[in-house]
């Protein structure tokens, strides 16, 4: 498996990576919530946009074999706090180290941007993503609320000191 930075080509690929982790993951979203959320946060635009934001890391996990991207990170620093905006590792490929290979590169890349606190936020529902946070040393800090398809859902904030 490669981590490298992403790259305009990788949007399809990324795109495909969460829309699958999402319906793998999210029984409680419609699957058209899930769809239009996916088209509005990978949209083209947003996704350039993305790449250049300053203080911004976009990582994509390639395998070796011919899956080619098997997951992503998106995480951006503001002041001396970063963010994990996003990351997924798709469903055929979650408990081979893809998770762990993302995290420890983009906190890496987030650390260049003189983070010295990292900060991830996930739909309470996802068991599995909150485990993944806890087994790296975060800890539940905060809870919101976030809007997808003209629903409210529960989140939980978690933070790991540096």
């Amino acid at each position: 498996m490669n981590v490298r930075p992403a790259t305009a080509d990788d949007r399809d690929a990324i795109r495909r990576v969460a829309r699958d982790t999402w319906h793998d993951t999210y029984d409680e979203l419609e699957a058209d919530t899930i769809d239009d959320t996916v088209d509005e946060w990978y949209a083209d635009e947003s996704f350039t946009s993305a790449l250049e934001e300053p203080g911004t890391a976009v990582l994509v996990a390639e395998d070796e074999g011919e899956d080619g991207i098997v997951g992503f990170a998106h995480g951006v620093v503001h002041d001396d706090e970063g963010d994990v905006l996003r990351m997924y590792v798709h469903p055929d490929h979650q408990r081979e180290g893809v998770g762990t290979a993302l995290h420890e590169r983009l906190r890496t890349a987030l650390e260049d941007f003189n983070m010295n606190r990292m900060r991830a936020i996930d739909l309470a529902s996802n068991e599995g993503g909150r485990a993944f946070y806890e087994e790296l040393g975060f800890e539940q800090s905060g809870e919101g609320e976030v809007e997808m398809g003209g629903e409210t859902y529960r989140e939980v904030v978690y933070t790991l000191e540096l």
